[in-house]
């Protein structure tokens, strides 16, 4: 057999000549701009040599600070292709931990939308590596004029227009392709960096029809920031198999995105819970006939946001599973043939997992002392996984040995149980889960019981310190607009739903729920908010 790399040069290149009349959108402020990916390959081509003209050596990190467009979609394949290291930096992260993960990358260069520059440009004075600072006009917010510290200032129209297009070659397959930094709550995020032959082959894994399914007919819409956990890998997947991408850009408004997922006949539509929660009122009534797949992870899927969607659209909601590590599909929840029999209810309980472990991932659940659990839908454990895009250490980091296995396997910090036909069921996070007099409480459960309330817009439960039992459980609930609910109500749907010594100790009623950089909740603000709350 021929020894061929598996690059994305190759993804690229089957775009460029095979699918030039597919559709790349863009939703701007001035409303929807239309290309090609003909237009963009000659465009990520121009882009190639703009990097050679502003010197980025030839394994340099090329950050960049931006929405999900045709543009930032032309950096996903420049910097790759022509052999440096894309670098997504996330826009919700705090200030510091911009400055701490843009330091420790090592960037030489940022592409920043012009939307977003007023959040950059604070944080350019303690960038200790960056030489440039590029501005995509995305139409909206001030246009910088100058930039601190000797860093050069550039027009990106400009410098593509100058520009003369360059051809792309990567030999080698094991060659840094890209990196994303976690979102962690705790400490300095943790950097993930990705070869051309691990986003080759997990690129093949979200083709699979039992993963995400992506194929040249699709009209995908990735709501997933491409600065997070890199869009899912739908980016890749679209360009790889000539699928039209619907970017939405700055505008994640519930109407803004029911509108487009109907206007341009989306099939995939891809977000986390918190998204699909706004979302679904706006799609009622309406066409979304288009719309085959509405992939969610990031967090637990609620039943009932599932179910809703399956009410609404004809489609529940498709859970899967991963992280920044993993690249990061891991998982995805369909229903195997051989359950078909089951009840409507009883599919749903299955699609409210994270499913079967993705082609080319292995998995483990390994209890407290040390043994693999059984498949019995009862032993819990954390979750560890391995495979050929699943990282084996961090980028330059001293924290790497706390978060692998001596035999190699990733620690995800999830806690999960394994049914006996291999479906997974996260019960928790290891930080997250209540331990109450020795025992463990799945903050998820509770959760997802009390979010299955038609009054309920949000929920979160949390450990708060108890003197008896160490921890016990307090729901946090946000109610929907409009709506009432007292604590006796939310206690009275538990009972019998969940275990008796499960029962949160305490329901408060707060405006929202706090969220972390990547729309999780952020429980950590919770426990430090009500922390003392039950003593």
């Amino acid at each position: 057999m021929q020894d061929r790399p598996l690059a994305l040069t190759h993804f690229f290149d089957r775009a460029e000549q095979l699918f030039p009349e597919k559709e790349l959108v863009t939703n701007t402020a001035g409303g929807l701009e239309r290309t090609t990916y003909g237009g963009w390959a000659e465009r990520t081509r121009r882009l190639g040599g703009v990097l050679d003209t502003l010197g980025i050596s030839s394994d340099g990190r090329v950050g960049t600070f931006a929405w999900n467009t045709a543009r930032h979609l032309e950096l996903y394949f420049a910097a790759p292709c022509s052999g440096r290291v894309l670098h997504t930096l996330n826009i919700r992260l705090f200030p510091e931990q911009i400055t701490y993960v843009a330091n420790h990358a090592e960037d030489e260069v940022v592409f920043v939308d012009r939307s977003v520059a007023a959040l950059m440009w604070p944080l350019l004075s303690t960038f200790e590596t960056v030489r440039h600072v590029v501005v995509m006009d995305d139409g909206r917010g001030e246009m910088p004029t100058e930039a601190p510290g000797g860093i050069e200032l550039h027009d990106y129209e400009a410098l593509l227009g100058a520009a003369e297009p360059v051809e792309f070659r990567v030999e080698d397959e094991n060659r840094a392709a890209s990196m994303c930094y976690t979102s962690g709550t705790t400490g300095n995020p943790k950097g993930v960096v990705y070869s051309h032959r691990s986003t080759w082959l997990h690129t093949m894994g979200v083709l699979t029809a039992d993963s995400l399914g992506a194929c040249e007919r699709d009209r995908i819409l990735p709501v997933v920031p491409m600065f997070h956990a890199n869009a899912w890998g739908l980016a890749h997947a679209a360009v790889a198999c000539g699928a039209s991408l619907v970017m939405p850009g700055p505008d994640l408004s519930p109407a803004t995105l029911a509108e487009l997922i109907v206007s341009e006949k989306v099939t995939i539509a891809a977000g986390v819970p918190t998204i699909w929660m706004g979302v679904l009122p706006e799609l009622k009534g309406r066409d979304t006939s288009s719309l085959r797949a509405i992939p969610c992870g990031g967090s637990a899927v609620p039943k009932a946001l599932s179910e809703g969607y399956r009410e609404v659209t004809g489609k529940p909601i498709l859970q899967a599973w991963g992280m920044t590590e993993t690249s990061p599909v891991a998982s995805i929840s369909r229903v195997k043939s051989s359950l078909d029999h089951l009840s409507e209810d009883a599919k749903a309980d299955l699609r409210a997992t994270v499913g079967l472990v993705a082609l080319g991932v292995d998995f483990r659940v390994v209890g407290s002392d040390g043994e693999v659990a059984a498949w019995d839908g009862e032993s819990s454990g954390e979750l560890q996984v391995a495979g050929p895009w699943i990282a084996r250490e961090y980028y330059n980091d001293e924290r790497s040995p706390e978060s692998f296995t001596d035999d190699g396997w990733l620690r995800t910090g999830d806690v999960a149980v394994v049914n006996s036909s291999g479906y997974i069921k996260l019960v928790d996070r290891t930080k997250d889960v209540v331990k109450s007099g020795g025992e463990w409480i799945s903050s998820v459960e509770v959760e997802n019981e009390i979010m299955a309330m038609p009054q309920v817009a949000e929920a979160a439960v949390v450990g708060v310190s108890h003197e008896k039992w160490g921890e016990r459980p307090l729901a946090c609930v946000v109610v929907k607009s409009g709506e009432t609910l007292t604590k006796d109500e939310v206690l009275e749907h538990l009972d019998g739903r969940i275990a008796k010594w499960w029962m949160p100790d305490d329901v408060v009623f707060i405006d929202e729920v706090p969220k972390t950089s990547v729309g999780k909740f952020s429980k950590k603000d919770l426990r430090a908010r009500f922390g003392d709350h039950l003593l």
